[in-house]
């Protein structure tokens, strides 16, 4: 069952969205808590990817922080045209045992040529999310640092035998600390 704002806000007050913002708030793109899901936040720290740096290979089981090009503290960035930037929310998760997440990226990007594929915050996962933009269009696209980018539709479920926490995850606590951004990795 999908969940509605007043179960998603009482799981946020016992810690599955930290901040949280309990009512919807506009400064131009939503953020906070809406009907059923709840829109979340970009950082202000960005890894565009690029090449800049000589031929090198996008790996995921060796990924190399010479892919990208890393833009902190600005008011918004350029995403190139046919480009690609990692990015991170503001909020951090703590997921139910019988809750999962699906993120979609807002309708104002996905307009403008954005686009992120579809992200699963798994029950028992914790951290901070790392999206992933993607510039569709032949044009330059802004985004702007701590506003809204996505919306989490959450839905419970009869609790899983085996939890991503009891698995240990590869991304489990992932952004807790100095790095927010997580790169690939293989286990």
């Amino acid at each position: 069952m999908i969940l509605n704002d007043k179960q998603i806000k009482k799981l946020a007050e016992e810690g599955m969205i930290t901040p949280f913002v309990d009512k919807s708030v506009s400064n131009g793109i939503s953020m906070g808590l809406q009907s059923y899901g709840y829109d979340i936040c970009v950082g202000s720290e960005f890894k565009i990817f690029t090449n800049i740096k000589g031929n090198v290979v996008a790996d995921p089981k060796n990924f190399s922080e010479d892919n990208f090009v890393t833009v902190k503290n600005e008011e918004s960035i350029l995403i190139p045209p046919n480009s690609f930037v990692l990015c991170h929310s503001l909020e951090s998760f703590r997921m139910p045992r019988d809750v999962t997440g699906l993120v979609t990226l807002k309708s104002s990007y996905c307009r403008v040529g954005l686009g992120h594929p579809p992200s699963v915050l798994e029950a028992g996962w914790c951290g901070v999310l790392v999206l992933e933009l993607v510039n569709h269009s032949s044009n330059p696209v802004k985004v702007y640092s701590n506003t809204g980018i996505s919306q989490i539709l959450f839905f419970r479920g009869e609790e899983a035998a085996v939890s991503y926490a009891d698995k240990k995850g590869k991304y489990q606590n992932q952004g807790e600390g100095q790095e927010k951004i997580t790169f690939a990795k293989a286990k």
